[in-house]
């Protein structure tokens, strides 16, 4: 999968997946084994340690989902989105962008993140 569109969108399903078996089993399917994950706030390594990260940041924000916005691109092994994150029905408490670099089968292997403005 080298889509700039579809990984985006994979990558939020992710996120925004509330269980945690099928969170893993997306992770094993779209992630390297050795996964890194860094942003300002978290980090998380392989698909453990990236997975207690998105439970960990899932039971901080309950209740909250990411959107894409903007429209996902890619260059190489690259691919660069921006994406909100917001209470069903309100208003945006954090936004960012995320790059996401790819291993040698389209697997997700590394993501920088950066936060555009606050995080809540």
């Amino acid at each position: 999968m080298t889509d700039p569109h579809a990984i985006a969108r994979a990558y939020i399903a992710l996120w925004n997946d509330a269980d945690d078996a099928s969170r893993r089993d997306r992770l094993s399917k779209g992630w390297s084994a050795n996964a890194r994950y860094a942003d300002p706030m978290m980090q998380g390594t392989g698909h453990d340690g990236i997975a207690a990260m998105i439970g960990g940041a899932r039971a901080q924000f309950p209740g909250h989902s990411f959107t894409l916005a903007g429209t996902p691109d890619g260059h190489g092994d690259f691919v660069r989105f921006s994406w909100t994150l917001a209470p069903d029905g309100g208003a945006t408490v954090a936004a960012g962008t995320d790059v996401v670099r790819l291993d040698a089968d389209g697997r997700i292997w590394e993501v920088i993140g950066f936060l555009d403005g606050g995080a809540a």
